[in-house]
């Protein structure tokens, strides 16, 4: 799937950033921090449950499991083998989260995505098809990524399938994060390259923004992942200086106390020394679905969360690091950590999982922390 291939292609580049990546800048008091649980696989999504529980997305292993007050844990769903289970938030006491399986080798009929709930009871139910709408709809298919008509045909002769040297918008979907408000769910798709709404009465879906293109300059000698294997190209001389559009890809969504969405977004291709940190922090109107950068520079943002007053804070996941913004713009290095994914800001407490991508042949070291926020 070409989104998947697009987080293993910002992995296989990420090695030689995390040493050069430069950090946000220090606080001048480290928070502190306490393990609430552990063993987790890929817990690359956390939200606050009901009561003073915490709830955790191992995503690779297709779970949703939930953290109690007392360190205990315990799988309120599994999903089917080889499917993912994504962002969840609750209300009341309805759970709803994102469930998806990629399309295999590129067959969009193999697409499947869903936005589920359950209730305390444990029964589940389907409320919104995000494949089908894809397929239908395709946000982001006039959209035009890669090179543009600056660099020639006879240049790109020889380019890989992937990364593509021109295309639009792919017929993909990726339900990744969401966040509710009244009767609305507003769903990042890392596939779709956009924020959706979605009518958690009758299941209607509409695409509320398209995210818009990340370009960067392409220097002499830059080296890029084709393939989940660790294959690489080196890109011809004659692209050195012309700008590549990539992908937006976001990955959390948030409202903030203005009304506004906040939305993080992956560079869509490999960070390292070459490109530098392209993450950013888009801001959209859910009004009108106009969408404009209220942060850039940050390595890897995978997770945010906002809170009353309006600061945010990033997971930058191969930063290890949690990065605070004020809700002027500030920035300052709230957490130091490995590998973290997501955050979320419930009263006082900071949540995060860290750790959250292991090595498949050892035992599952993800966790799940707190942080006081005071």
């Amino acid at each position: 799937m070409k989104k998947r291939l697009t987080l293993v292609a910002s992995i296989a580049a990420a090695a030689a950033f995390i040493g050069s990546a430069g950090p946000a800048a220090a606080s001048d008091t480290q928070a502190h921090y306490d393990v609430l649980a552990g063993g987790f696989v890929s817990p690359l999504h956390v939200s606050a449950g009901s009561g003073k529980s915490v709830l955790v997305s191992q995503d690779f292993a297709g779970k949703l499991s939930r953290v109690n007050r007392d360190g205990s844990t315990e799988d309120l769903y599994t999903a089917k083998a080889g499917w993912e289970v994504a962002g969840s938030d609750t209300r009341g006491s309805t759970t709803y989260f994102l469930e998806s399986v990629g399309a295999g080798q590129g067959d969009p009929a193999a697409l499947h995505g869903y936005l589920k709930s359950i209730d305390a009871k444990g029964d589940v139910d389907k409320i919104a098809d995000f494949a089908d709408y894809e397929r239908r709809h395709n946000p982001d298919g006039k959209q035009r990524y890669g090179f543009g008509d600056d660099v020639s045909a006879k240049c790109l002769a020889g380019w890989p399938a992937f990364p593509p040297a021109k295309y639009k918008g792919l017929v993909d979907s990726h339900p990744y994060a969401l966040a509710v408000k009244d009767d609305t769910a507003y769903v990042a798709d890392a596939g779709m390259n956009a924020v959706l709404k979605v009518n958690l009465k009758d299941g209607d879906i509409d695409t509320l923004a398209v995210l818009p293109p990340r370009p960067a300059v392409i220097p002499k000698g830059l080296v890029v992942p084709t393939d989940m294997h660790g294959g690489t190209f080196k890109v011809p001389d004659c692209v050195a200086g012309h700008k590549y559009a990539f992908e937006p890809v976001p990955t959390d969504v948030a409202l903030g106390p203005d009304g506004k969405l906040y939305v993080t977004s992956l560079p869509g291709g490999p960070e390292g020394p070459e490109l530098g940190a392209r993450g950013a922090i888009f801001r959209i109107n859910p009004a009108d679905g106009d969408v404009d950068v209220w942060a850039e520079d940050i390595v890897t943002p995978t997770g945010l969360a906002v809170t009353g007053e309006g600061d945010i804070y990033v997971a930058s996941l191969f930063g290890g690091e949690i990065v605070k913004f004020t809700c002027t713009g500030h920035r300052s290095q709230f957490l130091k950590v490995n590998l973290p994914a997501d955050v979320e800001v419930k009263g006082n407490n900071l949540y995060a999982t860290i750790d959250a991508l292991g090595d498949p042949s050892q035992p599952p070291a993800g966790k799940v922390i707190k942080a006081d926020l005071n």
